[in-house]
Order: C-alpha cells, then sequence, then structure tokens
C-alpha cells in the first residue's frame, strides 16, 4: 500500500520506487513532453543526489538562507522582474519566460521524497531550471535542453538529467549530433565544471544586479551561437 505524507507526497517501499522509475523512465523516452514522468524519474532515482546538495546548501551562507526560507519561483513571487530594467537578470529571465509563453507555476509537484527538506530541494531544482536556461543563454530546443542536462548533471548527479542526454541525443537528426558534439556537448562540460554550485544561490535575491555583473560572478560560460 501507499501511504500519503504532507498532500500529494507518496512513500515507496523500493519495490514500487523501482516500478515507478522504471515505467517513468519508459513514458518519458516515449514522450518527452511529460514533464511529470520526467519529475518522477528524477525523483525516485536521485534521492542520493538531492541529500548531497542539501547538505552543500547548508554549507553556503546563500544556500542555508533558501533553506530556512524556502523561497517559490511561481507567479506571485517572480512577477515583479518582468518591471525591471532591461539590463537585469530578472529583466533577463522575464524576457525569456515571455517569449515563450511560459509560466513558472508549470512545474509539477514534487511527490516522492520522504521529507520536507529533500522535498524542498527538489522543488527547488526543478524551478531553478528556466533560471538557468537564462544565465547560460541557451534556447528550449532539443539541443538547448540536452546541453543544460550535461550542466544539471554535472552540478547535481542525477541520473535522470544523464538519461535525459543519452535520450534527447538518439533524437537527434544527424546534423543536430553534430552540431551538439562539436559545439554544444564540449561547451556544457567545461561550463558545468567552471561555475559554482548553483542550488546554493538565492536568484531572486539578484533580480535587480546586471546580467553580465552575475554570470561573472557565478563563472558562467555563455553557450555558443551555434543553433
Amino acid at each position: 500500500m501507499l501511504t500519503m505524507r504532507k498532500g500529494t507526497r507518496i512513500r515507496l517501499n523500493g519495490w514500487q520506487q523501482a516500478a515507478v522509475a522504471m515505467g517513468s523512465a519508459v513514458g518519458a523516452l516515449l514522450d518527452p513532453r511529460r514533464a511529470d514522468l520526467i519529475a518522477a524519474l528524477g525523483e525516485t532515482t536521485g534521492k542520493p543526489a538531492f541529500e548531497k546538495a542539501l547538505e552543500r546548501m547548508k554549507r553556503s551562507p546563500e544556500g542555508r538562507a533558501v533553506l530556512s526560507e524556502r523561497p517559490r519561483i511561481i507567479s506571485a513571487n517572480v512577477g515583479h522582474a518582468w518591471d525591471l530594467p532591461e539590463n537585469t537578470f530578472g529583466a533577463a529571465y522575464a524576457r525569456f519566460m515571455g517569449s515563450r509563453n511560459f509560466s513558472p507555476d508549470d512545474r509539477p509537484p514534487v511527490r516522492f521524497m520522504e521529507t520536507d527538506e529533500l522535498a524542498y530541494v527538489a522543488m527547488r531544482a526543478r524551478e531553478v531550471h528556466d533560471l538557468w536556461h537564462t544565465l547560460f543563454g541557451l534556447p528550449t530546443n532539443l539541443i538547448g535542453e540536452s546541453a543544460l542536462k550535461v550542466i544539471e548533471f554535472e552540478q547535481m548527479l542525477l541520473p535522470m538529467c544523464l538519461m535525459s542526454v543519452l535520450g534527447g541525443t538518439a533524437r537527434f537528426n544527424e546534423k543536430q549530433r553534430l552540431l551538439f558534439y562539436q559545439h554544444y556537448f564540449p561547451w556544457a562540460l567545461r561550463a558545468g565544471i567552471k561555475c559554482t554550485d548553483l542550488m546554493c544561490i538565492y536568484y531572486e535575491r539578484h533580480f535587480h544586479e546586471d546580467l553580465e555583473d552575475v554570470r561573472k560572478r557565478w563563472g558562467i560560460i555563455r553557450a555558443p551561437n551555434a543553433v
């Protein structure tokens, strides 16, 4: 039997966790647009990675502030970004979201984490995804998403990220495959290692700052302009 924790949270035993992970992996490969399946795969295979991210955040002053205040990247909290000066990080994020008709409220809830702290870390990792797109200047096409998953894997060591890269590149045509492995893959390997620990940043406190300044401070290498 599955037992509910904290609303939509579900406690799984070992066999149930493996079954959900396997089913989510197969479903996500068949339909990569299923964010709920990708989220379930990340949760059921990523507990050790989220535990390590939690420990790193606890050792970082800014990370500790995030854990203490538990900010959510949702419309009610980040709507002011649309009113910030054009050069700011927040305005760049607003342009990224607005130009694609994305909403920060579209992320699926965390269901399979055992503790409130781990559930928050998993949710935070999910919600900062579009901020990382903004910082690295990556598009949301198949190449851009695959490149960001390389960076996410280097930052978080989530198995789901590695599986997403393998699944994404398997769908490349020949031209995309050449472009990815000649330009984006080596860039992503370098960018993911060079930048700071991106889970330890209280992004909302930096929305008013110049985009290029925060990129420099956090060691962000922008994506190649090859797409």
